[in-house]
């Protein structure tokens, strides 16, 4: 049988005094009378796991969980015999002799149960005692974690006299208490309580003798209960007399949550509970006490869920018997919990511990009343405080307005909701805080050579808080952490970032003030595109769908990511952890347990159950995707159980294509594995399994071959100097991990200067000396404080990224200041800013020098456009180094104000702070001349004419690099504009989203591992994307998620399009390379319809008039919609035997046109659509050998390729009904691959790898 995901019940375990020792006591009892009972030894005393019915003829296990292996827990009966013999002597030492086998699941360990079920000790009493819970969490060797819930309840003592009769219990009262343990391997406290309670509603009334066989009814029952998928579908069960609900897990990498998030807040003030954080983020050794062994364990489960994504990683062991203190003394961090009545001797024998008293809400250490670890970041701190101080945390609050309530369930629905709402605003104001703590760690992050800059990120933090973050980081709990960052996981911690990001930097130009100068690492990251400026601000009259780059010099303005204060002390957005999406929850409701030990009652159960999960399919809307995902989830489950496979895969299919996020591959994969021969040759009728059969095989098979990675997947550097000669690929490497800069050709430009006059390589002293300084200067320029009277002259965004010494210039004594934008000067006495020159309104810059009596000082003069005197400046020894830097940055803003592409600007300000290291680290006759080596754009302004053909700058209006934080360009596959928002795919699946009123990077997402050859649009809430590996990719608009999949297709997805079908309800229509065409419906996300066409690698389809136009690369075909071909179109010199390739098709059926380009020919062809026999005309492009995509703008045509002159990529408009070249448009430095319409305003075009850039064009 197929392995089954863990289900609610492990095991039930009684544990309790023995009956042997209950009846000697109780004897004892009953002739002396003590003042007190001693304390028994408990011992388990019945094990439930399932399965537990079976069919004879049939291994399989009727029970939602795992099929366990199982060991004997032998439990042997011994008690004295005494000296008078009787028959029921006699029958009490058979039963003495007699050994018990309890069957216990082989990965469950009762050792240590029967302490932790009675952590005070088991202890008889003469009244009957109320019942108690409390809560346990086992950890494996592994880290695995198992969860426990313990009802303890008394229960009145019945001895047998020696003619078998019972003693008259009222003469003798004596009373002892019984533990029942639910084992789950998920935390579901609140339910697990629940189910206990209703127990006791059966056991307080029943027979002694039916005990045992209750508490075995009571586990088959909830061994039959499935655990909800995660998602928003929850699971409920009757148990009278209440209605018990599993909630589910949020996603598949989140933990279930059934508890009362709240309790810490009613425990501890704000600071105290911060503190509690702190010392768990530092991984102290930590102990809770209370005198409620119930609150240990809801305590520590909600400190440790605060921290989520963060997992703790050391010891934990929130209840310690009364018998297991000396785990205390432990040498590593542990989180343990204590009752009270051990807090002095805990506090007195043991050192270096943090104690935790829960009762009474306060924390001190084994050494001092107070705590002397750093605390959390203040502004972090603050922000969590003003949080959960808006929280109402008292439920008779909510019920103020309320009338009371008669039924019970309905009073635990009004609670449980209210507890809902609750958790989710703690999650969140939880996530912010881990997220204000951590932000800005991702930036120093190398994921290429998988290296964190913890001494860069260090530097970056406030020196108040420093000391918390170099504890943190060289905890186990952080590195865990960094693992997951540099895998790029998308956790609730990441999308939470991204989303503060993009709402800070929304608000950033009108928030905050000037900016000091970045580390490099975020100016490499952020680049300057995502820069907001005015111009491209939206348009209030054209709504939040475009922006308006109707104004010049688009790549004027830039600015860098960094706020003044450290990024520590960053505040984040007010409310914005408070704003959280209450999504809708759905309840699926098992039908009632039938006698749970009978096999066929049990199937039919699982019978009503597939039938309710039916009804529930049907009735849903295609529309829930994600519901109907988990209801076919739950009925696989059921199936399964069922002994149904092929029912259960047909489900599991429908769930991979719906969402694809919770399927459970090892499952499926254990599942096909099992069947048996005449199943395996059924599957061969169903192809839709057939191929996610293949597609699983696939996957594993990537996954082996990928599995020797996993190491390195799970090892994070931290950046450490180099203590060897570095050769050029060496130190490629070393300057990427450091962070300074990532492009590569900048680096080796950078191996180039350090290495004149030398050989080629780099000694790590010469490398130590470079960083040192390149880390020197960095801070001394982000120590410039800039005084309000100068603020007030230059722009929000720009920052001092070099002062010079105090110099005499021909306007006064003073620093001059190098920004992003412009040279200033700030005037000595009396801070004053005098303007200098903005970089684009350069003339000249040159060496001269200034007659000083009768020395001649070497000085920079600058000729201003619009100035009549000529700014000097006596900047002696350093005027070389100024003459290079600022001849750089006039030639990067003339690149960037050509181009429109405010990247060169950010590459000539990373090459000018360059050669002030270099200059600085060889302190040689050299040193400028090694310099110039990197003065780039200067060298192509002097070599290269750099003007942009006027056409081109007068259409061109901005730039952006989807490859801004890699280490090369890489090429833009696919473009993709939905309103508001621009689509970019590069290489291996990686689809980048951009904000279309600022073409700021919003989200970034992964579709498979192959290269996606088309995007579609599909409605508001979908997008469509075809990939190389034979899947069409759906992801949602709303969450921006990827967790459906279309696998209809078993080649190479190469095209999409929409349509309508006869009743106008929206369809798609998609291709693949060997000819296949499929007809969706887009609701359902089923095949209407699909036929296979004739051809040589299928490109593209489009619909029109009732026909579909398929592109191939040796023809056009006209297609009925049934399949039928209507028309092929052949070049003429095709029919002659020529090797010319089609690349993709244009119709025009506004004037029964159809236009042709082909990937090796320069040439354009024009069909008419009622005679497509030969093309009627054909016009051959200026300067172009072949056309790789096309697609019609208002009444013009637009075609991009690559020129005959030069490898450059050339975009050519034409006008549609006159079919000449209006403009010429010179964008890219590689082939044009990529060409897609905003709203008829704007053109976007994408370039191949060696430009990698994205352009925007507007439209005439």
């Amino acid at each position: 049988m197929s392995e089954l995901p863990s289900g609610l019940l492990e095991a039930c375990v009684v544990v309790g005094a023995s009956s042997d020792k209950l009846r000697d006591i109780y004897q004892i009892v009953q002739q002396s009378k003590p003042n007190e009972f001693p304390s028994l030894e408990a011992e388990v005393l019945q094990v439930h796991a399932p399965p537990f019915v079976s069919k004879e003829t049939n291994s399989s296990q009727p029970a939602f969980s795992r099929v366990q292996r199982r060991k004997s827990f032998i439990k042997k009966k011994r008690r004295e015999r005494t000296e008078s013999a009787s028959n029921g002597e006699s029958n009490r030492a058979e039963a003495s002799s007699v050994t018990e086998d309890i069957s216990v699941p082989k990965d469950l360990d009762l050792i240590a149960l029967p302490q932790l079920c009675f952590p005070s000790g088991l202890q008889l009493a003469s009244e009957q005692k109320e019942d108690t819970y409390h809560f346990l969490v086992f950890t494996d060797l592994f880290g695995n974690r198992t969860h426990g819930v313990v009802l303890q309840y008394y229960r009145a003592v019945q001895a047998c006299q020696e003619n078998g009769h019972r003693w008259n219990s009222s003469k003798c009262r004596l009373f002892t208490p019984f533990a029942i343990c639910i084992i789950s391997k998920f935390p579901y406290y609140n339910a697990l309580r629940d189910c206990l309670s209703c127990l006791m509603v059966q056991l307080r009334p029943a027979r002694q003798s039916d005990f045992e066989e209750k508490i075995k009814e009571f586990s088959a029952k909830l061994s039959l209960v499935p655990l909800p998928p995660p998602g928003q579908l929850h699971v409920s069960f009757n148990l009278q007399p209440f209605l018990v609900i599993l909630p589910s897990r949020e996603d598949q990498d989140s933990p279930v949550i059934d508890i009362d998030l709240h309790l810490p807040f009613l425990c501890f003030s704000y600071a105290t509970l911060l503190q509690i954080l702190s010392c768990l983020l530092q991984e102290q050794r930590l102990v809770l006490f209370s005198s409620d062994w119930s609150r240990l364990t809801l305590v520590a489960e909600c400190l440790l869920l605060y921290l989520q994504p963060l997992s703790w990683q050391q010891p934990y062991v929130p209840v310690l018997a009364r018998g297991m203190l000396d785990f205390l003394m432990a040498p590593t961090a542990f989180l343990m919990g204590c009752h009270i009545s051990h807090f002095e001797e805990v506090a007195a024998e043991t050192e270096d511990l943090i104690l935790v008293n829960v009762d009474e809400g306060i924390i001190q250490s084994s050494w001092s009343d107070s705590i002397e670890l750093p605390a959390i970041p203040l502004n972090a701190a603050d922000c969590f405080i003003s949080r959960v101080e808006s929280l109402q945390v008292h439920y008779d609050l909510e019920l103020c307005h309320l009338g009371a309530g008669t039924d019970v369930n309905t009073l635990r629905t009004q609670r449980r909701d209210w507890l809902r709402r609750l958790n989710t605003q703690i999650q969140n104001i939880a996530l912010e805080l881990v997220v204000n703590i951590f932000m800005g760690v991702q930036d120093f992050l190398n994921h290429e050579h998988r290296v964190f800059n913890s001494e860069e990120f260090l530097r970056t933090r406030e020196p108040g808080d420093q000391l918390f973050y170099k504890k943190v980081l060289e905890t186990h709990i952080f590195h865990s952490f960094l693992r997951d960052r540099l895998n790029r996981k998308q956790d609730t911690y990441s999308r939470m970032e991204q989303s503060v990001r993009t709402h800070a930097h929304r608000n950033r130009a009108m928030t905050e003030g000037p900016s000091r100068r970045p580390p490099m690492s975020e100016l490499s990251r952020s680049g300057y595109s995502s820069y907001t400026s005015p111009d491209h601000r939206l348009s209030k009259k054209l709504g939040a769908s475009m922006p308006n780059l109707q104004q010049q010099h688009t790549a004027d303005t830039l600015t860098v990511l960094i706020p003044s204060r450290p990024a520590s002390l960053r505040k984040m957005t007010p409310d914005i952890g408070l704003k959280f999406q209450n999504k809708p929850v759905r309840i699926f409701r098992l039908p009632d347990f039938p006698p749970p030990l009978a096999y066929h009652y049990v199937q039919k159960y699982y019978s009503q159950m597939g039938d309710a999960l039916k009804s529930a399919i049907d009735t849903t809307p295609p529309e829930e995707a994600a519901l109907l995902a988990r209801y076919h989830y739950l009925r696989g489950l059921v199936n399964t159980v069922s002994n149904r496979p092929l029912e259960a895969l047909e489900d599991f299919q429908s769930l991979y294509k719906t969402d694809a996020d919770i399927f459970p591959s090892q499952m499926v994969k254990s599942l096909v594995d099992s069947l048996p021969e005449h199943e395996r040759t059924l599957l061969e009728k169903r192809p839709e399994i057939k191929r996610l059969i293949t597609r699983l095989k696939r996957d594993q098979e990537r996954e082996r071959a990928q599995s020797g990675k996993s190491y390195e997947n799970g090892t994070v550097k931290r950046f450490k100097l180099p203590k060897t000669y570095m050769q050029p690929e060496e130190f490629v490497k070393c300057v990427q991990e450091s962070g300074i800069v990532k492009d590569q050709g900048t680096i080796q430009r950078l191996f180039d200067a350090l290495t004149v006059g030398h050989q080629k390589q780099i000694s790590p002293d010469l490398f130590r000396v470079f960083y040192t300084i390149w880390k020197e200067t960095e801070a001394e320029a982000q120590e410039v404080c800039l005084p309000a009277s100068v603020l007030e002259h230059i722009e929000p965004s720009e920052c001092v990224f070099k002062l010079s010494s105090s110099v005499k210039t021909s306007r006064g004594v003073g620093k001059i200041a190098m920004t992003q934008r412009r040279l200033f000067l700030l005037t000595d006495g009396r801070p004053g800013y005098v303007e200098v020159a903005q970089y684009r309104d350069i003339e000249e810059v040159r060496v001269s020098s200034a007659p000083i009596l009768l020395l001649r000082i070497p000085s920079l003069k600058l000729r201003v456009r619009g100035r009549k005197d000529v700014f000097e400046a006596n900047l002696k020894t350093e005027t070389e180094l100024w003459n290079l830097m600022v001849k750089e940055m006039w030639a990067g803003r003339i690149m960037a104000d050509q181009h429109k592409d405010p990247q060169y600007m950010q590459q000539a300000l990373t090459n000018a702070l360059l050669m002030d290291a270099v200059v600085g680290s060889l302190q040689s006759s050299k040193a400028i001349f090694a310099a110039s080596k990197l003065a780039h754009f200067d060298r192509i302004k002097a070599e290269v004419p750099m003007m942009v053909p006027t056409t081109t700058a007068e259409t061109l209006k901005h730039k952006i690099n989807p490859s801004v934080e890699l280490t090369a360009p890489h090429a833009v596959d696919v473009l993709l504009y939905t309103p508001g928002q621009l689509w970019v795919s590069v290489s291996g699946g990686k689809v980048m989203v951009f904000d279309a009123s600022s073409w700021s990077l919003t989200h970034t997402c992964q579709v498979g591992t192959a290269r996606l050859n088309c995007m579609l649009g599909v409605d508001r809430d979908q997008v469509w994307m075809g990939s190389e590996d034979s899947v069409i990719y759906i992801i949602s608009l709303v969450s921006m998620v990827c967790n459906r999949q279309l696998t209809e297709h078993r080649a190479e997805v190469t095209g999409l399009a929409l349509d309508t079908d006869k009743y106008s309800q929206k369809v798609a229509y998609s291709c693949s390379v060997e000819g296949t065409v499929m007809l969706w419906d887009i609701a359902t996300l089923q095949v209407k319809k699909h036929f296979r066409v004739s051809c040589d690698r299928l490109l593209s389809v489009s619909s029109h008039n009732g026909t579909l136009w398929c592109c191939s690369r040796d023809c056009i075909m006209e297609v009925w919609r049934n399949g039928i071909v209507k028309h092929r179109l052949h070049l003429p010199e095709q029919q002659k035997g020529s090797m010319a390739t089609f690349s993709s098709v244009l119709p025009l059926p506004e004037i029964e046109e159809l236009w042709s380009i082909c990937a090796d020919s320069g040439e354009f062809s024009i069909w008419h659509m009622k005679d497509t026999s030969r093309p009627f005309h054909r016009v051959l492009l200026p300067d172009c050998v072949g056309c790789h995509c096309i697609i019609k703008v208002k009444n013009q045509v637009w075609i991009g390729g690559v020129g005959r002159s030069s490898t450059k990529g050339k975009i050519y408009i034409l006008d549609a009904e006159r079919h000449q070249v209006l403009k010429e448009l010179h964008g890219h430095a590689d082939k044009v691959t990529g060409l897609c319409s905003a709203e008829d305003r704007y053109v976007l075009s994408g370039a191949a790898k060696h430009d990698g850039k994205i352009a925007i064009w507007k439209v005439e």
